[in-house]
């Protein structure tokens, strides 16, 4: 039985609240999103390209890595340079590795020398639900969200005290365990959670005379906690910390050197929100991140990068007549101490943000701005509009315009001369303009999309002894995605096309390919669970340092996952990964996994 509309929507038209269409949405299919406007909103009241993941599919998945499990996902694609734990990059709607956002728990994370994330040091065991915005979020976040942000949030719980645990063993001599405990009671909210990870691992470079034959494996331990206590109503205190510490062999020059990078990375975040009006929520959060790599050659150190950053910020929410407002400013500190001698090893960035919503009835919009003054290039502002319509409760539409930027790295302005190359403290920051539109389709169980973008980023670094800024790319594309529920049957399938080119060079980006599916179909039955996923990548083109462009194949992939409740809360669980064997390159002559299978016991309460 539908509930009655018409009373309901005249109330929320007269708050300017969504509109009633979207009442008959069922949870599953429309959660609470935060990442794109930085105030919870349901997704079906967003006007950004976004995804949901939450835990429950991160362990229907079968993925133990956040690249892996991001690279499922409709216009995502990742690459890595070598076995498990090995560097990689992610390609947002064919932007950059560096132009990807990464926070965990709201805490900016990542290299200020590289410019990318540790995305291979974030343990799926360790997360609680992911949550995607593609498209340029600067005017949200700042520098660095040209392509589009990843939010991690770590596990956590509410209601009695409950355990929760998982061991398991496969190819490759793998093996993990992951345990942890989460509640709440009398005003406290607690969790803590314990992983560890390690693999053999297979040999990267089979191809390559001159690198190392052996095998190249990996290790990585990690935790997370939060502990808040709520004071009196709508008032919270709390703090949360995440810690993952692994090592993993590469083969670099040499056939007989054993190589290995050490990376640690960590966040530790301070929040206060206090509920001070019926219309006005202020929320304080003071936090740190760090990421440090260590290259180690024969087991001694050769090189060591590391970036601390420290975020200072004050949001202030109003919910009025005329729409949701967003007023706050932030603090941003860069360090690096590596044993590379940098001309300047650290900087401020401070900026102030604005933004309104407004949902009334078949209409929505949201406006944001940012102005960012940073102390090594100066001032830079950024801005977003958008705005939708819902033609019937099924149908909606949307279209926005947004600028981005992303900040030069310290290896890009401050680099030594080193090897005939150095930095260029004169670049500019990069600049983005992109526009999109987006049509849905939408009804209790089924939520179909078709997004058009068109991002066009200029003053690129690119790098030849030195950097400068002489680059331009225009990346364009085309999203189809579906989620729902056929036949009983749990459905999700995507087609992306994208067309993303060096403009003055005309030439395909590095290792993204024009067109890409991937679907999964899964289904709960009684006490067993089974899921079946498939990914298929036309060509893509690399480019070698001082090489001739290489072609890599197309491929398509093929992972099972299944699993059996034998007991209230107790569960076996299996996977195996490229079912069929198949061949398939990444990046340049590094060699990818084969078939591998895993299995595993969980202990879960539901």
């Amino acid at each position: 039985m539908q509930p009655r509309i018409k009373p309901l929507a005249a109330l929320l038209a007269l708050s300017f609240a969504p509109s009633a269409f979207a009442i008959d949405q069922l949870a599953y299919l429309d959660p609470v999103l935060i990442t794109a406007t930085r105030q919870e909103t349901r997704v079906s009241e967003q006007l950004s390209d976004v995804s949901v993941i939450e835990r429950e599919e991160i362990e229907s998945a079968g993925q133990s890595t956040l690249e892996e499990i991001l690279s499922r996902q409709p216009g995502i694609e990742f690459s890595a340079n070598g076995s498990f734990g090995a560097n990689s990059s992610l390609y947002v709607r064919g932007s950059s590795g560096s132009h990807v956002l990464l926070l965990v728990d709201g805490m900016r994370m990542g290299s200020a020398t590289s410019g990318s994330a540790s995305w291979n040091r974030i343990p799926a065991s360790q997360i609680e639900r992911i949550e995607i915005v593609r498209g340029p979020a600067s005017s949200l976040y700042g520098s660095d969200a040209i392509g589009g942000v990843i939010q991690v949030f770590t596990r956590q719980g509410d209601g009695p005290l409950s355990f929760h645990g998982e061991v398991g063993a496969g190819t490759y001599d793998t093996a993990s365990a992951s345990g942890g405990f989460s509640g709440a009671q009398n005003g406290w909210r607690y969790a803590l959670n314990l992983a560890t990870y390690t693999t053999a691992g297979f040999n990267s470079k089979p191809w390559t005379a001159s690198a190392n034959k052996d095998r190249d494996g990996f290790w990585m331990n990690s935790l997370s906690g939060r502990l808040a206590y709520s004071f009196a109503k709508g008032h919270e205190a709390g703090i949360s910390v995440f810690y993952s510490d692994g090592e993993s062999k590469f083969d670099g020059t040499g056939a007989t050197i054993d190589w290995r990078n050490r990376n640690s990375v960590s966040s530790l975040n301070a929040f206060l929100k206090n509920t001070l009006t019926d219309f006005w929520t202020s929320t304080i959060n003071v936090g740190s991140s760090m990421d440090d790599s260590d290259e180690l050659r024969n087991g001694v150190r050769n090189s060591n990068f590391r970036t601390d950053q420290r975020l200072f910020s004050w949001q202030n929410d109003f919910r009025t007549r005329v729409g949701n407002f967003l007023l706050g400013a932030e603090r941003l500190e860069q360090e690096v101490d590596t044993t590379t001698a940098y001309a300047v090893r650290e900087r401020t960035n401070n900026s102030l943000l604005g933004g309104w919503t407004l949902g009334y009835e078949a209409h929505r919009a949201q406006v944001n701005v940012r102005r960012d003054d940073n102390s090594q290039f100066g001032d830079k502002t950024t801005g977003s509009l958008a705005y939708g319509y819902r033609f019937s409760r099924n149908w909606r539409a949307n279209a926005s315009y947004g600028t981005a930027f992303r900040a030069p790295t310290f290896n890009d302005l401050y680099y030594p001369l080193r090897g005939g190359f150095f930095g260029n403290p004169n670049l500019k920051p990069e600049n983005a303009r992109n526009r999109e539109v987006a049509l849905h389709f939408e009804t209790g169980q089924q939520h179909v999309s078709l997004t058009w973008y068109l991002n066009r980023v200029e003053n690129l670094i690119v790098w030849t002894n030195t950097p400068n800024n002489v680059g331009s790319a225009r990346l364009e594309g085309i999203t189809l995605a579906y989620e729902g529920v056929l036949a009983g049957l749990n459905v999700q399938a995507s087609y992306d096309y994208l067309d993303a080119k060096d403009v003055d060079t005309d030439r395909r980006l590095a290792r993204r390919a024009q067109n890409r599916v991937a679907a999964a179909i899964g289904q709960t039955l009684g006490a067993w669970e089974w899921r079946v996923e498939e990914q298929v990548s036309d060509d893509r083109m690399d480019y070698p340092f001082g090489q001739p462009p290489k072609k890599l194949g197309g491929y398509s992939l093929t992972n099972l996952y299944g699993a059996y409740r034998f007991a209230k809360d107790w569960s076996v669980f299996a996977r195996v990964n490229n079912l069929f064997d198949r061949e398939y390159v990444l990046a340049d002559t590094y060699a990818t996994p084969g078939m591998n299978a895993f299995i595993g016991v969980r202990y879960s309460p539901k």
